[in-house]
């Protein structure tokens, strides 16, 4: 079965990716082929997190071992980990995290299982806009250089406890968030 993922950044809004990959691929596929679609580089603790609706991160699959993982939490490595094992039902939601150090992120969602279809190796099958640049550092030198984009992003990261809490931070500057204040169907992609 082929999975399709759709891949969006809160920071850059025209910015889309469509992703079709094999549901037996490992994550470390998903996460190179982000890497090469976006120029981006490699950086030890980049990781898929499995999100509920609400965007809560349930689980986290992780590039490397990580030190800061806590004792009662399983570990779940891309190399080792098929995508199918996460993801089957079409609306799931997970996060990427492409900037670990700055804490951004782009969002995915799984849009359709495409069954009696498998695909040899993960592809992008459509694309929208330019990624963001992979760093605050990058975009530092990059607006030094007279080569502005957007500014990073101060938008929320999913949450990353294993509890069903209420957010508690500014979402956009108001006190709560509303689920239907993020409007999904805005990100599509037109052909």
């Amino acid at each position: 079965m082929t999975l399709k993922l759709t891949l969006f950044s809160q920071e850059k809004e025209d910015f889309v990716l469509e992703i079709l990959i094999d549901n037996d691929a490992k994550f470390s596929e998903l996460h190179q082929l982000i890497l090469k679609d976006c120029k981006y580089e490699e950086h030890k603790k980049q990781c898929f997190l499995i999100c509920d609706e609400d965007w809560r991160v349930k689980q986290r699959i992780c590039l490397h071992d990580s030190e800061d993982m806590g004792y009662d939490e399983d570990m779940n490595l891309m190399s080792r980990t098929r995508i199918g094992d996460f993801l089957e039902d079409e609306g799931q939601r997970l996060a990427y995290v492409f900037d670990p150090e700055g804490k951004r992120f782009f969002l995915m969602e799984l849009t359709e299982n495409v069954f009696g279809r498998t695909e040899k190796k993960a592809f992008v099958n459509r694309r929208h806009g330019l990624a963001p640049l992979q760093s605050v550092n990058s975009f530092l030198k990059s607006s030094q250089r007279g080569n502005f984009q957007e500014s990073p992003s101060t938008e929320r990261e999913p949450e990353e406890d294993f509890e069903e809490e209420a957010l508690e931070e500014d979402f956009y500057g108001d006190d709560g968030f509303e689920a239907d204040e993020l409007d999904l169907e805005g990100y599509e992609i037109n052909e």
